[in-house]
């Protein structure tokens, strides 16, 4: 039976404000990507969740976003490639340095919010966010969708694609997640999350809003952690895919 990783986004507060479980979520997800202070987390944030993730053996990622804590990093900003290339590798280092002080390290990164959007839609994009990890540090691998633009970017500057699927969203017909704020776009019913996963975990392959069917390698699994019933979706969903005869174990660095 295959084996996948079960990851999450968290550290994202800031200050005495906290908007994931991050001790909860990571008693249970085996990858957790940590914000890097640009849309969420702070130092305080991030060097606490990579001290619990170390102790807890929970590997961890950058989660670069847009500069915007207002709206989460979920609105698009008028960067250009080259300055979101610097975005990225600015919260690489970041994540790098608050990871080795907490005697952890980083193996991955994988892009939040509208940036993350983006940079599965245009190239240009993409190829930024993979020039920034690989100018910063070419042993770390990409955390992203199998079918868009990041995935033949990294493969293009050699570097590792984790391939990820959501558990929360749902998918377009070319296998892309539906804007949020569009019909289907959330998958509130944790078991209706753990149903269409295991069958696209079973199948290898990406199922569309419509049923279609799109094969692929799938990797990693995501829960966000920054729903009211995070814990408990990802808390059912790794129930049920164990229960399906998945193993869920962090993907080799």
């Amino acid at each position: 039976m295959p084996t996948v990783d079960l990851n999450s986004d968290l550290a994202e507060g800031f200050g005495v404000w906290h908007l994931t479980e991050d001790e909860a979520l990571m008693g249970v997800v085996t990858s957790a990507n940590i914000a890097c202070g640009l849309h969420a987390g702070d130092p305080e944030i991030m060097a606490r969740a990579f001290t619990f993730a170390k102790s807890k053996g929970v590997a961890v990622g950058a989660h670069p976003g847009f500069p915007d804590l207002w709206g989460f990093g979920r609105r698009r900003m008028p960067f250009t490639p080259g300055e979101i290339e610097r975005l990225i590798a600015y919260q690489v280092g970041a994540a790098q340095a608050l990871a080795t002080y907490a005697g952890h390290r980083i193996t991955y990164v994988k892009t939040h919010g509208a940036l993350g959007n983006i940079s599965e839609q245009e190239p240009e994009v993409a190829e930024a966010v993979v020039r920034a990890v690989k100018a910063v540090d070419p042993s770390l691998a990409i955390l992203a969708g199998p079918l868009g633009e990041q995935a033949p970017a990294a493969r293009a500057a050699g570097l590792r694609l984790v391939a990820e699927i959501f558990a929360d969203r749902g998918y377009t017909e070319q296998g892309r997640l539906i804007p949020r704020g569009q019909p289907g776009a959330m998958i509130h019913d944790p078991d209706a999350a753990a149903d269409r996963i295991i069958a696209m975990v079973k199948s290898g392959a990406i199922i569309t809003a419509s049923g279609a069917r799109l094969p692929t390698p799938i990797e990693s699994i995501c829960v966000h952690g920054d729903g009211p019933h995070a814990v408990e979706t990802a808390r059912h969903v790794r129930t049920r895919l164990e229960a399906a005869g998945i193993t869920v174990a962090p993907f080799a660095p």
